[in-house]
């Protein structure tokens, strides 16, 4: 007799990986939700030392992708706007919000999803990759960039600010050069979080193929 749960397939005392794309039927979970986590943790935990390095460590590089990319909208705009003071308290939080943020979105989305077998869709872990990689690694810094630039330029006067009534009209204008200028950047978190949540649920399908040594079909019953 073969029992089907969340993203396993029992057949006595070992699991093999089920098909992603079985019914959503087939992928109610059979087992106390504790246990199924408690089971990827410690498969998890047997994998090669490269991938769970690369499992856990991926998302720091699109942080850091993130963080150069809030440097080089930070840089844009200041330009732009002919802002030559703080230059370090601009510089700062456009490095460390956008790489902080970027490792947490996708840490929430995709890693941990995969680590609770919340996530069984390899497309769904792609889209979520490449989301998180275009807008949290590359969209936010830039629209995190405007406010920063903007309230130094008025501070100083380095620029000309919008009357009442023309402000949305003149920050878009102001952004929309910009925007263009970092349509690379955007293509390319995206397609690097692509790659990597691919990579990442590559890596648990691996760790869904490896045998549980302690649970029997007696306990998963109960």
């Amino acid at each position: 007799m073969v029992k089907k749960i969340k993203g396993f397939r029992m057949t006595g005392k070992s699991y093999n990986t089920a098909s992603p794309m079985q019914d959503e039927a087939d992928l109610k979970i059979a087992i106390p939700r504790a246990k199924l986590v408690e089971i990827l943790l410690e498969r998890y935990d047997r994998l090669p030392e490269i991938d769970r390095k690369f499992f856990a460590y991926g998302p720091v590089y699109l942080g850091i992708n993130g963080a150069f990319a809030g440097l080089i909208a930070n840089s844009f705009f200041r330009r732009l706007l002919n802002v030559t003071q703080g230059l370090f308290t601009s510089s700062l939080p456009m490095a460390f919000l956008p790489f902080m943020t970027t490792i947490a979105v996708y840490n929430g989305f995709v890693s941990k999803p995969l680590l609770s077998g919340d996530l069984n869709c390899p497309t769904c872990a792609m889209v979520r990759g490449g989301l998180v990689g275009s807008v949290a690694g590359g969209l936010y810094p830039i629209l995190l960039a405007l406010p920063i630039n903007g309230g130094l330029a008025a501070r100083y006067n380095t620029a000309p600010m919008p009357e009442k009534g023309n402000i949305l009209r003149f920050w878009i204008r102001v952004s929309q050069p910009i925007l263009k200028k970092m349509s690379f950047v955007l293509l390319l978190q995206a397609l690097f979080g692509v790659y990597l949540s691919s990579r990442n649920y590559g890596i648990y399908i691996k760790m869904l193929q490896l045998p549980h040594p302690n649970i029997d079909a007696e306990e998963l019953k109960g």
